[in-house]
C-alpha cells in the first residue's frame, strides 16, 4: 500500500469511489495498493473504519475470489494484543470488501522518515508488541506473509499490525502464475527466495528486520535492485550496528538463515516483553518514570511515549455514550443466509438497504430448572459489603466495576465482539457495555434497552463465554474468570440475571436444561419435550447448537474430506425426501436450498434448508429424517477415519429472511429412532 501525505493518512476520494460501501459512509482515501483502495469510512454511529475495496480485475477472478473468502474467515478468527480487528466483510459483492477497525497515527515507514528511530522503552514496546501481534496470528493458524513497516501503524496506544492473513488473500501463492516472485524487497526470508516457502518462521524473519529497522531507521540488507537485496538476505549478515545489545540477541536469531533456528512469535514476545519490563524497572529505578497504576497491567501502553494524533479531515466524532456490545463467536464472522453468501458481519449496521444485518434469529429451548451458565433470580442487593451471602455478585459489585484499563480488558470488547452479530431478540435499542471488578475477578456485561427474554439471554451468556475464553487464551494471566450479566431494562429495574465462569465452563454451554436427567421436560424447541439426549428424534441435553457455529459451517470449506461428506450427506437427504413423498406437500429439495458444513471449533456438522413456507409438521418430519442421515453419516465416517474430527450434527430449517430455528442436533453413535 502506499502511504498517504505528511498532512494527514485522509485523502480526498477520487472521482468514481463510491459513497457508501456495505454500511459505511465513504469520506476519503487512506491509500492504495495492488490488492484495492483502502477507503476512509463512518458507520452508522460515526465511528471510524477502515474499508478495503478489491480492485475490479482482482474481484472478476473467481480464483482469487475463493482465495480471498477463505483468508477473510481466518482474519475473523485472529484475537489477540496489537491487532486490528476485522469488523465485517462481504466476499460476494461485486468487488469485494472488508472493514476493519480505524487505528490513528502514522505508519512505521512515515514515522522513521518524519521522526527517526525508535528508543528506550518505546522501542522494546514496539519489539514486544509486533511479536505478541505475531504470536496470536499464528495461534489462530494464520500466517501473515507481509510483516514490513508499511502494515504496522503507531497509535498513541502502541503498535498495532495490519492485514494479517490479508496479504495471502491478495497474492494468492508465494509464486505468480508466471512465475514471478511476490512480495517487498528487503522483507522477504532466505526460504522464501530459494524454494517459495512461507509460514510461521518466515514471518519471523520479517519481524526481526522490522525491529532493526524501527530502531536504527536502516533496511539490514540495506537498498538496491531487489536481486542485489535478495543476495545479501539469503548469504549476507545483516546491518544491527545500533541495537541495544539485549535486543540485538533475540533479532539476531529472528534473522538466522535456517528457519528451523529462528525463536517461535510466542517466544520472541516473550524475551521482548521481559526486557520492556526491564527498561522500566531501570526507569523507574533511576526516578526517571513515575510510578503508575499501569505500569504492571499495560506495561506497552506504559513505556510507549508517541503523541496522540488526529487527522482534521475526519468529521467530529459522535457523542460519548455506551456502544452496542458486538457479540461474537469462536472464529467470529457469519455468512448470512445461503442466497446472500459472503457478508461477514459484526456491528448491528444497516446495509444498503437500511436492513440490519444479522446472523440467523435462532430459537433456543424452553426454561428449565437448572443451567449449566447461572441465570440469578434478578433483585436488587442489599448486602453493603457488594456480596451476596454465598459470596456471589451483587448491583453493589456492579456499580463498584470500572470501565476497561489494561491491554486485556480493552480487548476484551474486540474478543467478543469480533465475529458474527447474533441478533439478541432485544429490538434495535439493545445495548451492551462491559465493565471489570478486578478484585472480584469479575467481568460485567450491562444490557440496556428491552429486557432480555430466555432465548436472548442465553444467546447473549454463550457468545460472551466464548469471547471471554478466546481472550483468555490470548492473555493467559487474565485476572478474570467470571462474567455476570445485568439487565437494566426490566421493569422491576436493574438485576443480576446471569453469571458463569467462563474457565469450567469449557464448551460454553448456555442451554437452560436439567443435566441430571437425559431428555429432560424443557429442552425441546416450539413445545416438544421429553425427547431423549443425542438422539435424531430430540435433542442433546449436554450441548447445544450456536448461530455462529453454523455461521461458520456456511463458510466453504477447502477440506477435501469435508467436501466429499457434505456432498453425499446433503444428496441423501435430498433423494430420500424427494422420492419419499414427503416433497409433494412440502416442496421438493434440491442443492440450491439444502446445504451441509462444518464447524470446526465445535466438531459439529450442521444441515440447513431453506423451505419458507412449511409448516411445523412438515418441518418436523424433515428434520428427523435429516438428524437420521446425518448422525448415520458421521458414525460411518468415524468408523472409517480415526483422524475425523466431527462427532455432532445439528439441524436448522431456515425461512427466506434468514432466521429460523435447531430442530433436532446429538452425537454420533446413537441414530435409533
Amino acid at each position: 500500500m502506499r502511504s498517504t501525505a505528511p498532512g494527514g493518512r485522509v485523502r480526498p476520494a477520487h472521482p468514481g469511489d463510491p459513497k457508501r460501501i456495505g454500511p459505511y459512509r465513504i469520506i476519503g482515501r487512506l491509500g492504495t495498493g495492488g490488492m484495492g483502495t483502502v477507503h476512509a469510512a463512518l458507520d452508522p454511529r460515526g465511528t471510524r473504519v477502515a474499508v478495503k475495496s478489491v480492485h475490479l480485475a482482482q474481484a472478476q477472478d473467481p480464483e482469487f475470489r475463493a482465495r480471498f473468502r477463505r483468508e477473510v474467515a481466518l482474519s475473523a478468527r485472529v484475537q489477540g494484543p496489537c491487532l486490528v480487528p476485522v469488523l465485517a466483510a462481504d466476499t460476494e459483492a461485486e468487488r469485494p470488501w472488508l472493514a476493519a477497525q480505524y487505528v490513528p497515527g502514522p505508519t512505521l515507514d512515515r514515522h522513521l522518515a518524519a521522526h527517526g528511530p525508535l528508543t528506550g522503552g518505546s522501542l522494546y514496546a514496539f519489539a514486544a508488541g509486533t511479536a505478541q501481534a505475531l504470536s496470536a496470528i499464528h495461534r489462530a493458524g494464520v500466517v501473515h506473509r507481509d510483516v514490513k513497516p508499511q502494515n504496522v501503524i503507531l497509535s498513541p496506544a502502541g503498535p498495532r499490525m495490519l492485514d494479517f492473513g490479508i496479504a495471502h488473500a491478495a497474492d494468492g501463492t508465494s509464486v505468480t502464475r508466471t512465475g514471478v516472485m511476490t512480495g517487498t524487497p528487503g522483507w522477504i526470508s532466505p526460504e522464501h527466495y530459494r524454494s517459495g516457502t512461507t509460514g510461521p518462521a518466515g514471518d519471523l524473519f520479517a519481524w526481526g528486520a522490522l525491529v532493526a529497522h524501527a530502531a536504527t531507521g536502516r533496511l539490514p540488507f540495506g537498498t538496491g535492485a531487489p536481486d542485489v537485496v535478495a543476495f545479501r538476505v539469503m548469504s549476507g549478515d545483516p546491518d544491527l550496528a545500533g541495537l541495544p545489545a539485549p535486543l540485538r540477541e533475540v533479532v539476531e536469531a529472528a534473522l538466522a538463515k535456517d528457519p528451523a533456528a529462528r525463536p517461535t512469535a510466542e517466544r520472541a514476545a516473550g524475551r521482548c516483553s521481559a526486557l520492556l519490563a526491564a527498561e522500566a524497572t531501570q526507569l523507574l529505578a533511576a526516578g526517571l518514570a513515575p510510578v503508575a497504576p499501569t505500569l504492571a497491567g499495560d506495561p506497552i501502553a506504559a513505556q510507549w511515549h508517541l503523541p496522540a494524533v488526529d487527522d482534521p479531515a475526519w468529521p467530529s466524532p459522535p457523542a460519548a455514550g455506551r456502544g452496542r456490545l458486538l457479540l461474537a463467536v469462536t472464529v467470529g464472522a457469519a455468512v448470512l443466509g445461503g442466497a446472500v453468501g459472503g457478508l461477514l458481519a459484526l456491528p448491528a449496521a444497516s446495509r444498503d438497504d437500511g436492513r440490519a444485518a444479522a446472523a440467523p434469529a435462532v430459537a433456543t429451548p424452553g426454561n428449565a430448572s437448572r443451567t449449566t451458565g447461572t441465570p440469578t433470580a434478578p433483585g436488587p442487593s442489599a448486602d453493603p459489603k457488594g456480596a451476596t451471602a454465598d459470596g456471589g455478585p451483587t448491583l453493589t459489585t456492579w456499580r463498584q466495576a470500572r470501565a476497561a484499563l489494561t491491554p486485556a480488558e480493552h480487548d476484551a470488547h474486540p474478543s467478543i465482539g469480533t465475529g458474527a452479530w447474533l441478533d439478541t431478540g432485544g429490538g434495535p435499542g439493545q445495548d451492551f457495555a462491559l465493565t471489570f471488578h478486578q478484585p472480584r475477578g469479575e467481568v460485567y456485561v450491562t444490557s440496556t434497552g428491552p429486557a432480555l427474554d430466555g432465548g436472548a439471554l442465553r444467546e447473549v451468556a454463550r457468545t460472551v463465554c466464548l469471547g471471554l475464553r478466546h481472550l483468555r487464551s490470548a492473555y493467559p494471566d487474565l485476572p478474570y474468570g467470571t462474567f455476570v450479566i445485568v439487565d437494566t431494562g426490566r421493569a422491576a429495574g436493574p438485576g443480576i440475571v446471569w453469571s458463569d465462569d467462563f474457565r469450567t465452563n469449557t464448551t460454553c454451554s448456555a442451554s437452560l436444561t436439567d443435566r441430571g436427567t437425559a431428555g429432560s421436560s424443557g429442552a425441546g424447541t416450539g413445545g416438544d419435550t421429553g425427547r431423549a439426549a443425542g438422539r435424531p428424534g430430540g435433542q442433546a441435553s449436554d450441548w447445544y447448537p450456536a448461530a455462529g457455529g453454523l455461521a461458520v459451517a456456511k463458510i466453504p470449506s477447502s477440506d477435501a474430506d469435508e467436501i466429499r461428506v457434505a456432498d453425499r450427506t446433503a444428496t441423501s437427504i435430498i433423494n430420500e425426501w424427494n422420492a419419499g413423498g414427503s416433497a409433494a406437500g412440502g416442496g421438493r429439495l434440491g442443492h440450491e436450498n439444502l446445504a451441509v458444513g462444518f464447524d470446526p471449533a465445535g466438531r459439529v456438522m450442521y444441515v440447513w434448508a431453506v423451505k419458507p413456507l412449511w409448516d411445523r409438521t412438515t418441518r418436523e418430519e424433515w428434520a428427523l429424517r435429516a438428524a437420521r442421515r446425518a448422525c448415520a453419516d458421521l458414525t460411518s465416517e468415524s468408523a472409517r477415519s480415526a483422524g475425523w474430527p466431527y462427532t455432532r450434527y445439528a439441524v436448522f430449517a431456515e425461512d427466506a429472511s434468514g432466521g429460523g430455528e435447531f430442530l433436532r442436533w446429538g452425537t454420533a453413535g446413537s441414530c435409533g429412532d
